[in-house]
């Protein structure tokens, strides 16, 4: 492609050497500055339309400013160099210099020819240089701003249509049904609407699934019902599962029971009582007072709830030791857990889950699933677990396009019937197109025929009555690519032989772990959380040193590493571009947004703080930050958490695709069976290869779950 330089001699053979100066300097010094071609033709259009004397008009103009912006996008080097010119004559340096005044630009009088004469007009020049100067002032305050100030984040908002009638019914208290109906709301986050004029309708008993693309607002949604900002009966009550259960002195069990509020009120009241008739200073009404707390103990079957509470930690994971431990004990991931535990024994009337698997492993998931099929009152989950949501739910509500649409069914036959409804909408529309332009055609041929002009604003009036059907919109396709322009090298590749690890010597994590992968392997590792899967993975990639035994990497062995928390290692601050040129820096900005433009975060999504991206959308720039050294072998812990499933199929195809190795933590099934060729199980100190893949392992569970009476 021409340069700067070239373009503008072509264009403008007799341009002077004053103007070519301006001009190339204009695009060297504030190339960066131009985001659109409407702000090239507004620095330096009317200046090349009064150069070429009027023999260009405004689209040629603009065109030749279309390609001098094309050329500074593509290539920011070349356009640095695009201001050399060919000088007349050879110049002496030393000569100039000898009297050098710092204050005087030479270049315009080096650059102008002999006996040439400017012809720009010296007053509309320094008003483009006045504009010019302007727009970088306010590029640089906007700059300043953005580096001194504190991150503000956008906030969410909702608003809804008012109803007469539910309010009536509201404040007269008739209101008794326990279905969610909302009806004609919105809700924005910042300036970017999300949905817009939906409608919400969960039937009471319901588990409704809700799915959609990463960013679209589900989350949001979520917590806009939580924090009753959409209109809800006051009558139902909500329980979001979203933060972690405070760490103190509280034990495990004892926090699941004490979020039963009325049980425990009633426990705290026969307790007080109790010791007052035991001190003696009775008044007489306690016994019948304790007569109806007993009835009502005895009617919300409280002597069971401890039974139920150890029930629900221990399909949790939790065993009978963790249930006695202190909730200050326990890591985050762990107290989310007894966030989700609480959750399930409160039993709201609308239970509201946002990716309650990510926090879980395949044994727990498991028992969740048929622990929720039982659920009597309305869940609201968000998931991207295919599987999980054929288990649990009975509906599938599809956020898109700014609305929500209702299917009846598990997420299979969600796909189905969804598919089947693009088709015929499809269908309707080209035929209506067809329709539309056989009239078209009719009224265009005898228009302007007086016998038929009755006819033809017949023809006119149809064509306004007809409905106006859009084409269908479908969602982009996600593609993902993992580089593997490397050599193949032979095995082995990565081993660890007769490996023991401990963190505490009287608790071993690892003893005589022996396992190997090369460049072929395709190896998804299970098993309970805190059984040491992300601890082997650390010992692989050569962070943790074995106590005993030996790792052995090839030499050429290059890891890519993804961490299940790859959130706290981003800086949030920052957009994801910076985040890039901070981590690999020395190339253009144009490399920086095609890498992330790999992984679905392009345009302005590429600019944002990545504080304000959804919890997908930083998992995908963690995935191009991981991918930008070119690795030949990934090690993946967790890496389907907050992706939505077309961008986890679309991971599955580039896993399968890739020359390297692979290695991942996973609790996502499908998943599993889409990449997985060997399956090992991390229990017991060692780890274990199951022959039977996937199918085996979920048996071996179910078992375990009949043998310990948690279902």
């Amino acid at each position: 492609m021409a340069s700067c330089a070239d373009i503008l001699r072509s264009e403008f053979p007799d341009l002077d050497g004053e103007v070519f100066a301006y001009v190339t300097g204009i695009l060297h010094g504030s190339g960066a500055d131009f985001e659109s071609v409407d702000e090239l033709v507004e620095a330096v259009g009317e200046l090349l339309r009064e150069v070429s004397q009027d023999a260009k008009d405004d689209g040629a103009i603009r065109e030749i400013c279309q390609r001098l912006f094309n050329t500074l996008q593509l290539d920011e080097g070349r356009a640095q160099r695009c201001s050399q010119v060919l000088l007349d004559a050879p110049i002496q340096l030393s000569q100039i210099t000898d009297g050098y005044d710092a204050s005087v630009d030479l270049l315009p009088g080096l650059l102008l020819k002999r006996g040439q004469t400017s012809m720009v007009n010296a007053k509309k020049l320094e008003k483009a240089e006045a504009r010019l100067k302007a727009k970088q002032d306010k590029r640089m305050e906007r700059d300043s701003l953005k580096s001194s100030g504190p991150l503000v984040l956008e906030e969410a908002s909702a608003s809804q249509a008012a109803s007469k009638k539910e309010t009536r019914m509201e404040s007269s208290g008739k209101n008794k049904s326990y279905d969610v109906r909302i009806e004609n709301f919105d809700v924005s986050f910042g300036e970017r609407v999300l949905l817009a004029g939906a409608d919400l309708n969960l039937a009471f008993g319901r588990r409704y699934g809700l799915v959609g693309r990463n960013g679209l607002g589900k989350t949001t949604l979520l917590k806009m019902i939580a924090s009753r900002s959409l209109r809800i009966p006051s009558h139902i009550s909500i329980l979001h599962v979203e933060q972690e259960v405070a760490g103190d002195e509280t034990p495990a069990l004892q926090s699941v029971l004490e979020c039963d509020t009325t049980r425990e009120s009633l426990l705290r009241e026969e307790r007080d009582l109790t010791a007052k008739i035991n001190a003696g200073r009775g008044e007489g009404t306690e016994g019948a007072r304790l007569s109806e707390i007993y009835a009502k103990l005895e009617e919300i079957e409280a002597d069971k709830a401890p039974a139920r509470a150890s029930v629900i930690l221990a399909g949790l994971g939790f065993n009978a030791k963790m249930q006695q431990q202190t909730t200050k004990e326990f890591s985050g991931g762990w107290r989310m857990r007894l966030a989700l535990a609480r959750a399930l024994f409160a039993r709201p009337d609308l239970l509201l889950l946002d990716e309650p698997t990510n926090m879980l492993d395949v044994r727990a998931i498991l028992w969740l699933e048929t622990y929720l099929q039982t659920w009597q009152s309305t869940i609201l989950v968000v998931s991207h677990d295919r599987n999980f949501l054929n288990a649990v739910a009975t509906d599938i509500i599809h956020l898109h396009s700014q609305r929500l649409d209702t299917y009846r069914g598990d997420f299979e036959n969600f796909m189905k019937i969804k598919e089947e409804r693009l088709k015929n909408q499809q269908r309707e529309y080209e035929a209506q197109q067809q329709y539309r332009e056989h009239i078209q055609v009719f009224i265009d041929r005898f228009r302007y025929n007086a016998n038929r002009a009755s006819q033809v604003q017949s023809k006119l009036k149809l064509l306004e009555k007809l409905p106006e059907l859009k084409p269908v919109d479908k969602e982009s396709e996600v593609i993902m690519k993992f580089p593997d322009g490397f050599e193949k090298f032979s095995p082995p590749v990565l081993q660890l032989d007769e490996v023991d690890f401990y963190y505490d010597p009287s608790h071993y994590i690892f003893c005589s772990l022996s396992v190997s992968a090369d460049l072929e392997s395709r190896i998804c590792v299970v098993g309970e959380n805190g059984a040491g899967k992300s601890t082997m993975l650390k010992i692989l990639m050569g962070e943790l040193a074995p106590v005993r035994g030996i790792r052995h990497a090839h030499r050429n062995l290059k890891i890519g590493y993804f961490s299940q928390h790859h959130v706290d290692q981003l800086d949030l601050n920052i957009s994801a571009v910076e985040l890039l040129a901070r981590k690999f820096p020395g190339k253009t900005e144009e490399e920086y947004r095609h890498q992330l433009g790999s992984y679905g975060v392009s345009g302005e999504l590429a600019v944002r703080p990545v504080a304000s991206l959804s919890g997908g959308q930083k998992s995908r720039v963690a995935f191009a930050q991981m991918t930008m050294s070119c690795p030949n072998f990934y090690i993946l812990d967790e890496p389907t958490n907050h992706l939505d499933m077309e961008t986890i199929e679309a991971l599955a195809k580039a896993l399968n695709k890739f020359r390297g190795g692979v290695i991942l933590v996973s609790h996502d099934e499908r998943f599993i069976r889409l990449v997985c060729q060997e399956l090992w199980v991390c229990e017991n100190a060692t780890v274990t290869r199951i022959e039977g893949g996937f199918d085996q392992y979920r048996d071996i569970l179910k078992e375990q779950f009949r043998k310990e009476g948690f279902l």
